[in-house]
């Protein structure tokens, strides 16, 4: 009737509860993160320096695209690197993204208030977006900050003389921008933006054989930058080398397809040397380049009128003049008759496409305009005396044909 009674071995509890214990560990923190197995091991994330070097031999390559991604891809690895995003501004404003460079800049500044050359690509960005007085602010900070940096006093040469050819300064600009070129190409005589500002320094003063020699330096430390090609072919077309002018804006064109520049100075070229019918097809491509850009539209039906396509020229000439609708949908703002020379042209070349082609209670009053606000230019009165002639030559013909303008997709509004 009794039970025999056994002991409790408490040394093998104690160890039974330590080995469930551990095992109860190893199942909640060490088995999650063992990989599963046949499955590949995820590749490590790149660091932000790999997506800047990758960047600058893109940007050296021309692939100016392809270095404001990887610039891009690299501030979103570290949002802190205030130097990505000023490398970013200044690739954002080769390619001709003066907003987006803008706020790049920004950013950079926001990072760090005391970089200067975050503040130089700022005002650089407010340079090529006309507001002149915000950027020789931007780059006075910039030189106060660091007065040994080349770039800026670069930039700086850009404010003046962009400052002095808007008209909102005067002639000692130019002598001011002469010695920061200078200055800038002695502090870093081995970058892009020294060279390209002694030459934009000489170019404003009509040394183009000189400013020849500074673009052609900077395409010599880097040939892909559609920016530098351009201001080449300016200073060639200066010289009257037309061959080399074109030669070079082609070369603009191929690297920055996009940009409607390069088509523009190439049918303004051709139009020089009178092959009027080479201009108009550029003067299209630009257009194509930016349908709503009513500048172009103007260049457009210009070249289309000294082909003696009266009828499309004033089609392209009305949408510039009085704005409308793009073929793409875009609205193409009206430009106001200005004393600027190319807008005077597209104002008297569309009065006297209106009076050839019978017009004339449409091209009376745009040539009394233009006798009334531009007085003391000589070729818009005597075009406007033209149209006049015109109308009232019309008035004693018997007209034995109707105009009538050829269907289009673009039409410009009352």
């Amino acid at each position: 009737m009794t039970r025999k009674r056994y002991r409790v071995n408490w040394f093998i509890v104690s160890m039974l509860t330590i080995g469930i214990a551990i095992m109860l560990y190893v199942n909640a923190v060490i088995v999650p993160t063992i990989p599963p197995p046949f499955v590949p091991t995820a590749t490590s994330t790149r660091s932000p320096e790999s997506y800047i070097v990758e960047a600058e031999t893109a940007f050296n390559e021309g692939q100016l695209a392809r270095a404001i991604d990887l610039y891009q891809q690299a501030i979103r690895s570290n949002p802190q690197d205030a130097a990505a995003y000023t490398s970013l501004a200044r690739a954002q404003i080769y390619a001709g993204k003066y907003k987006d460079a803008q706020a790049s800049a920004e950013a950079a500044l926001l990072l760090n208030s005391s970089n200067a050359r975050s503040h130089a690509m700022r005002a650089w960005a407010l340079d090529f977006q006309g507001d002149y007085l915000g950027a020789e602010a931007a780059i006075k900070r910039a030189l106060e900050l660091d007065p040994n940096l080349g770039v800026t006093h670069a930039v700086y040469v850009e404010v003046l003389i962009d400052s002095y050819l808007s008209g909102a300064a005067t002639f000692d600009n130019l002598a001011r921008a002469a010695e920061e070129s200078r200055l800038a190409l002695s502090l870093d005589p081995n970058t892009i933006e020294s060279h390209r500002a002694r030459g934009y320094a000489l170019e404003a003063t009509a040394n183009y054989e000189e400013a020849i020699a500074e673009y052609q330096a900077a395409i010599a430390i880097n040939p892909n930058i559609s920016d530098l090609h351009l201001a080449l072919g300016r200073n060639y077309r200066a010289q009257q080398v037309y061959d080399l002018a074109v030669d070079e804006f082609i070369r603009a064109n191929a690297l920055n397809p996009s940009d409607p520049t390069p088509d523009l100075l190439i049918s303004r070229t051709y139009a020089t040397i009178g092959e009027f019918a080479k201009a108009s097809q550029y003067a299209e491509s630009a257009v194509n380049d930016a349908p709503a850009d009513a500048s172009l539209r103007g260049n457009y039906g210009v070249m289309l009128y000294r082909a003696a396509n009266w009828v499309d020229a004033a089609v392209q000439l009305g949408l510039a003049i009085n704005g409308g609708n793009a073929e793409n949908g875009d609205q193409i703002k009206s430009l106001p008759l200005a004393a600027d020379t190319r807008v005077v042209e597209y104002y008297f070349t569309y009065a006297l496409a209106l009076a050839r082609l019978n017009r004339c209670p449409e091209a009376l009053p745009i040539a009394n305009l233009l006798l009334g606000r531009v007085p003391n230019d000589e070729i818009a009165v005597a075009n406007a005396n033209e149209t006049i002639n015109i109308c009232q030559k019309n008035l004693s013909i018997t007209p034995t044909a109707t105009f009538a303008p050829e269907p289009v997709t673009a039409t410009p509004t009352p």
